[in-house]
């Protein structure tokens, strides 16, 4: 079993930026984020190789959002800048033993989950 604490989530205004913070008790080889905003089914929004070379991004994220991950493997980060009232939602770290170039979108490729951080973008 692999445990995922999230971090990092909170209010924030239109235009400005967060960073959210993922612990793992392993070293999982892939590492991502998905969110579910209220009434809306849990989307993808990036993941990230055990390398930190290989990474994928929603369409709706790309070119403001940055994942990355740190040299000990366990943590992961999204620098979310540029953010948008339609970025609110609860965001999920998740963790996979594969990075599946077909198929990384899709939470059920996903292993493990963490509990979830609230992330709120005011107008």
């Amino acid at each position: 079993q692999v445990q995922l604490v999230e971090s990092g989530g909170g209010l924030v205004e239109a235009g400005g930026s967060l960073r959210l913070s993922c612990v793992a008790s392993a070293t999982p080889y892939a590492m991502g984020w998905f969110r579910q905003a209220p009434g809306k089914e849990r989307q993808f929004v990036a993941v990230i190789d055990w390398s930190g070379d290989k990474s994928d991004y929603a369409d709706a994220v790309k070119g403001r959002f940055t994942i990355s991950r740190g040299n000990a493997k366990n943590i992961m980060w999204l620098q979310m800048n540029h953010l948008k009232p339609e970025d609110t939602a609860v965001y999920y770290c998740a963790a996979s033993g594969l990075y599946s170039r077909s198929y990384y979108y899709r939470s059920t490729n996903y292993d493990y989950w963490g509990q979830g951080t609230q992330v709120t973008v005011s107008s």
